[in-house]
């Protein structure tokens, strides 16, 4: 495959242009035949112009490929991941092998109209990103590769992501779309635009989204089917020339999703050759997941068939926010812009941590462990069941946002400069509040509700309850000029200051289940520390109404000036060559219940860039953009796999922790191209390499309730989540007809994306890596059907249904089992839209 990916990417280079994927334009021109404009610069230019590896999609592109949600984005962009392993709602994305693990801050900013996703500070992975719901109605999505850390709000060692809404235009138009397709897909989108007046537009636009899931429920327990979507999304906007030179621009946008949510499948159990079960639950539980793989092969399970055991799982996420933009053309040379935004997000959840339903039967331990040992009659043992706490809301989290920004020029062209001030405030609403139901299921945990199973005896019945309310104040100083030394030859440079303040207040709770409703309690903290976690902070306990309250306050901060240097070279209208040098930066965290690793410091980079830019017109028209970039980083925040020691295993749970690795390097090479062979055929290229590797690390000291600890990455091995070739291939052909009849065309996507490593083999010995995969993707539309304002298409993503692993969950140690995260398999669907006004 790489040698067929290398022939590939050699014929592509015989021609140029730019990274956008639109139908039959022109060269450097969206599919009406217009210039692409990006604002990658905080301001309007040409993507042409801009000495930034930029990949965009148009809205067009968008709904040919099926994208609803940010998992799906991620197929089409060769240097663009999304991990989707808790479920689309909640994916986060990397650029380059810059991962967001855990609860850290993005490495990869997602912005909707210049304003940055709002903070969602959950137990598990949340994305902090664009979530359901925001892939319509779009003018593009731009994806910046590379530090973004002297323009941009939030700074990012990873890149950023620009959803550019439609904006309201001056004509009374809209459209309304219907979707069916299978699992029963129902999706219905309308948009209404109207001119108020000469000097006031509105635009509103929802979406509906509902379809059942793709993965079938055969445990009896809960709903019959999981990764199902269920979603609303609407939108409101408004434009308001409130002079010539004074326009005042506001968004208000909701989404709420209501699903079952996403459930892992155990595919395999312990033990294995050379990896054997560390001592503790591992070995007592093997067996058991043996059991349930034997159950469904009895049953002629199928690979998309899951065992769920919570009774209700669900996944409901909300999210408000009014963005205001003012903008004032102060003189010919200045440019005054104001942004203000402000947003709530809240989340609830209750699903199964490894995809478990453990079934004894009676006399297990005695029968099958400890001959001799007191007998249990037949049951169920749950692993780890995650729910919403009794505090609130899992997740409920405010974030507002202030930049000020002055954009000028000189009088004679040369210079293009702006400063800016940036505030981004994100504060609880109330505890992010979650129950952690340790080897025991509650139907009512705060009631202690609770049954237990033969895990009891050694004292595994409990639940680990987390009330946390976390913080973040965020200021930004910035400016960057580009002075043109010759008429060709230009020079930009960026600095910027950031000063983050993060706070952390948190009540972590151990309940150990007596009986049906009768619990004790401590203090997870102060029994952790009194066994010897002396990096642990020295919590403050009192006694509360229903058992001990335990109280830890942590605060971090940390201040860092970031920059940007930039040569680029125009020799003519169609060739852009540049060069750059670029400090990034990431903020530092604290995730208060990783006991003995609560808080861990900020991450930089040093990046070093050299691309061209350039296209040809004529007979074969065509671009061809390409990118060099090699990655210096230093406290680099990786995951590491926990183990918890036998003694504390009824205490806290096994997590995955996150750490400041030592040193590692990322270099790669990126290419986007295409090409015109004759008239109607476009073929579209992307390809992307990327060689990682992790130089040195400095293992944490190993507190005393962990057995061991191991990073996902092995020294002088790659970096986790980093493949290192991935391409896409996109061909359409629009038929030779007449106008009258309409435009047909027919598109196929094809992507190949190698294996990659998510976790250290120790810790799943069999799918510690992602697999590779070949996708195919096709796509049919008839625009203006017979000369009407009437548009049909048809969708069909995984063509040939590939069964594969996603996301592997590095489980072995501690349920002697592996499970992953299944793909998605065929999906298909037929389109009706019709469009309305002028």
């Amino acid at each position: 495959m790489r040698k067929s990916a290398y022939l590939l990417g050699v014929a592509m280079l015989q021609v140029v242009s730019t990274p956008v994927f639109a139908q039959g334009a022109a060269v450097g021109a969206d599919a009406n035949g217009s210039d692409i404009i990006v604002t990658a610069r905080r301001q309007e230019e040409r993507l042409q112009d801009v000495p930034i590896s930029i990949t965009v999609l148009s809205q067009d592109a968008i709904a040919d490929r099926n994208i609803v949600n940010a998992g799906d984005l991620g197929s089409y962009v060769p240097s663009l991941a999304t991990n989707s392993n808790f479920g689309p709602e909640r994916s986060s994305f990397s650029i380059r092998g810059f991962i967001q693990e855990g609860r850290t801050s993005p490495s990869v900013g997602v912005y909707f109209a210049d304003v940055v996703a709002p903070r969602a500070n959950s137990g598990t992975t949340s994305g902090n990103g664009a979530g359901v719901g925001q892939f319509f109605d779009l003018q593009n999505v731009q994806v910046l590769k590379g530090p973004q850390g002297t323009l941009f709000g939030r700074n990012t060692t990873g890149g950023a992501i620009l959803l550019v809404p439609t904006k309201p235009t001056d004509r009374l138009e809209g459209y309304v779309e219907g979707t069916l397709g299978n699992y029963n897909e129902r999706r219905i989108e309308a948009v209404l635009n109207i001119p108020l007046s000469d000097t006031f537009r509105l635009r509103a636009a929802v979406d509906r989204n509902k379809a059942d899931g793709y993965l079938r429920n055969r445990s009896g327990i809960g709903p019959d089917r999981f990764a199902d979507t269920n979603y609303v999304s609407a939108r409101l906007s408004m434009v308001g020339d409130l002079t010539p030179d004074l326009e005042t621009y506001t968004i208000a946008r909701y989404s709420r999703s209501h699903t079952n949510g996403v459930l892992s499948k155990i595919i395999s159990a312990g033990p294995y050759p050379g990896f054997p079960i560390a001592p503790g639950l591992g070995g007592f539980l093997a067996p058991l997941a043996a059991a349930q793989i034997a159950r469904a092969q009895a049953r002629g399970d199928g690979f998309w068939d899951v065992d769920n055991s919570v009774a209700d799982p669900k996944e409901i996420q909300e999210t408000w926010q009014v963005i205001n933009t003012t903008t004032w053309k102060a003189s010919d040379t200045l440019t005054v812009k104001n942004n203000v935004s402000y947003a709530e997000f809240k989340q609830d959840t209750a699903y199964s941590l490894f995809g478990d339903n453990y079934i004894y039967p009676a006399g297990y331990l005695a029968n099958v462990l400890f001959p001799g040992f007191p007998g249990f009659p037949a049951g169920h043992a749950a692993g780890i069941q995650i729910k919403t706490g009794p505090s609130g809301h899992y997740a409920s989290q405010s974030t507002f946002t202030e930049e000020l920004q002055f954009q000028g020029n000189s009088a004679d062209g040369r210079l293009n400069w702006q400063v800016g001030a940036y505030l981004e405030v994100s504060k609880p609403l109330n505890f992010n509040s979650g129950f952690n139901e340790i080897f025991i299921e509650c139907t009512n945990p705060g009631a202690y509700q609770c049954s237990s199973s033969f895990l009891g005896a050694f004292g595994l019945n409990n639940i680990s309850t987390a009330n946390i309310k976390d913080s973040y104040n965020n200021k930004g100083l910035y400016g960057q000029a580009t002075y043109k030394l010759t008429d060709k030859l230009s020079l930009t440079g960026g600095i910027r200051y950031t000063m983050d303040r993060m706070s952390d207040l948190s009540r972590n709770i151990n309940t150990t289940i007596v009986r049906p409703g009768v619990a004790t309690f401590s203090c997870q903290d102060i029994l952790l520390f009194n066994a010897g976690t002396a990096a642990n902070p020295i919590p403050v306990s009192a006694s509360g109404p229903t058992g001990p309250e335990c109280v830890q306050r942590i605060k971090i901060s940390s201040n860092r000036p970031t920059w940007l240097i930039d040569v680029d070279y125009k020799p003519s209208n169609d060739l852009l060559l540049y060069a750059k040098y670029a400090r990034g930066y990431r903020q530092g965290s604290i995730i208060s219940n990783n006991f003995g690793f609560e808080t861990f410091n900020p991450e930089k980079v040093d990046t070093f860039e050299a691309g061209a830019k350039t296209s040809v017109g004529g007979a074969v028209a065509g671009y061809f953009n390409i990118a060099a970039f090699y990655n210096n980083f230093t406290n680099q925040q990786i995951a590491v796999n926990s183990v918890v020691a036998p003694a504390y295993a009824a205490v806290i749970a096994p997590s995955q922790i996150i750490a400041n690795a030592g040193k590692s390097r990322i270099w790669g090479i990126e290419v986007d191209a295409s090409a015109r062979p004759f008239q109607g055929l476009r073929l579209d290229l992307s390809y992307a390499y990327l060689n990682t590797k992790l130089i040195s690390i400095v293992p944490p000291a190993l507190p005393v309730f962990f057995s061991d600890l191991q990073p996902a990455a092995d020294v002088g091995g790659p970096l986790a989540q980093s493949p290192k070739n991935r391409v896409t291939v996109t061909a359409t052909y629009t038929l030779p007809l007449d106008e009258s009849i309409g435009k047909i065309s027919l598109g196929g996507t094809f992507t190949h994306t190698d294996a990659n490593q998510v976790h250290t083999q120790r810790f799943a010995p069999t799918t510690f890596k992602v697999q590779a995969v070949d996708m195919l993707n096709l796509n049919a539309s008839w625009d203006s059907v017979g000369g009407l304002p009437v548009d049909l298409s048809f969708f069909m993503t995984n063509v040939t249904n590939i069964k594969r692993y996603v996301y592997p969950i590095a489980t072995y140690q501690t349920t002697g089992a592996e499970s992953v995260y299944l793909n998605q398999p065929r999906m298909w669907g037929f389109r009706a839209k019709y469009r309305f006004g002028e």
